[in-house]
């Protein structure tokens, strides 16, 4: 019997279905198991969104993939120094725990962070085998237009290894529209060497029916308008503008404002919150993926905010098509390419980054007209059926990384 092609991935913030966070990968990989291919991801246990370390085996299998944990520090949020030497940490051991996944056919790498993309073109070097860039965000750019990387020394040197990866990439996949004209026009690629795999959805994992009763009286918010932000709370994703908007609406009892996911920003946001006195706001944990579609359900509208920068106008988050395919209304506190989507089919109500008077206004407009508030929900979700599906754009990058084994 032929041997299956075998399929590594290099990702620390992998994460599959059953846990909190993003899991683009799991399930755009879920479709290479399906048809065949054998694939196995190098990941770190230390959860992305906490900072916390998972306890378990080494090496397990997780719906037909086999799942190798790498060595990495703990406490990434307590500094930007220890921060880095847990990418260091990470990317070192994941070149170790990657040359022991056996026999492999091509190696994906995926930023940020740009350690483990070195570390993953690394394996690939040492088993003469191709190496497939994933470009998720644009770093070191997001780094420097927020601030967090500042000395010119460090600058140098993400832009001269971001520019050695691409150079050494066989293929780049990029998850949004806007990231092919940064690559072909400030980084000189060829457009023939890039393929856009966006990120999107499996709206069969959500019933925009559904009404998520269980998780509202567990919330206790009752019959009120409930506004949910799902995902990473760090510096990037601005919640303080959320927790301003809440103060202004404090008088409204008809509203609440629900806060599931966690990171760096997570306790300062808290204590805002508690330094406010604002009842109407809710931190609900980490939810699973698995159990975000009882989140949804629970949700009569859905919130995505990040800061003001030029470069967060070339993101696709993945929330964002998570919430249409649950058929609720979107709140976008983000420019750019991911409002084009929104504004196309008429999905939210969209808002300028930042500005917390015109998001409490866009709460209290859907409140105030439910019925035109799940209409757009209507329209999101039938507008990313048709344009961000899942199983196709796990073909496109199923094909794409074929493709490149065959060179």
């Amino acid at each position: 019997m032929a041997r299956r092609k075998h399929i590594l991935l290099i990702h620390q913030a992998f994460r599959t279905a059953q846990e909190g966070g993003g899991t683009r990968h799991f399930e755009l990989l879920q479709r290479a198991v399906a048809r065949g291919y054998a694939v196995t991801v190098v990941a770190a246990r230390v959860g992305y969104l906490d900072g916390r370390s998972q306890t378990g085996p080494a090496v397990r299998d997780s719906d037909g993939m086999t799942i190798r944990y790498a060595a990495m520090l703990k406490n990434i949020h307590r500094s930007f120094f220890r921060r880095v030497m847990a990418f260091l940490s990470f990317m070192l051991s994941s070149v170790w725990t990657g040359l022991r996944a056996g026999r492999v056919d091509v190696v994906i790498g995926t930023t940020p962070p740009l350690f483990q993309a070195l570390a993953a073109w690394c394996v690939a070097l040492l088993r003469w085998k191709p190496f497939v860039l994933e470009v998720r965000d644009l770093w070191p750019d997001f780094a420097i237009e927020m601030g967090v990387l500042k000395n010119p020394l460090f600058i140098w040197l993400g832009r001269r290894l971001e520019c050695f990866l691409y150079a050494r990439a066989k293929h780049i996949i990029v998850n949004s529209p806007a990231f092919i004209d940064y690559l072909t026009q400030q980084r000189g690629i060829a457009r023939s060497k890039i393929t856009l795999v966006p990120n999107g959805v499996d709206v069969n994992m959500f019933d925009p029916d559904a009404r998520g009763a269980s998780r509202r009286a567990d919330w206790g918010v009752g019959d009120r308008f409930t506004v949910t932000y799902a995902g990473a709370m760090g510096p990037a994703n601005d919640i303080p503008v959320i927790i301003r908007a809440a103060e202004r609406l404090r008088d409204d009892d008809r509203l609440r404002f629900i806060l599931v996911g966690d990171g760096k920003d997570r306790e300062k946001s808290l204590q805002m919150v508690q330094e406010k006195g604002l009842s109407n706001v809710h931190w609900a944990g980490v939810v699973p993926k698995a159990e975000m579609k009882d989140v949804l359900a629970a949700s009569d509208a859905c919130l995505a905010t990040l800061m003001d920068i030029p470069m967060f106008r070339t993101v696709y988050p993945n929330k964002v098509f998570d919430y249409m395919a649950a058929g609720r209304p979107v709140i976008l506190g983000i420019g750019g390419v991911i409002q084009d989507v929104v504004e196309a089919c008429d999905g939210g109500i969209c808002f300028p980054p930042g500005d917390d008077a015109a998001l409490a206004a866009a709460v209290r407009s859907l409140a105030d007209d439910r019925e035109s508030a799940a209409a757009m929900g209507q329209r999101g979700r039938a507008w990313v059926a048709q344009h961000f599906d899942r199983d196709t754009h796990a073909e496109m990058f199923l094909e794409t990384v074929i493709r490149q084994m065959g060179r």
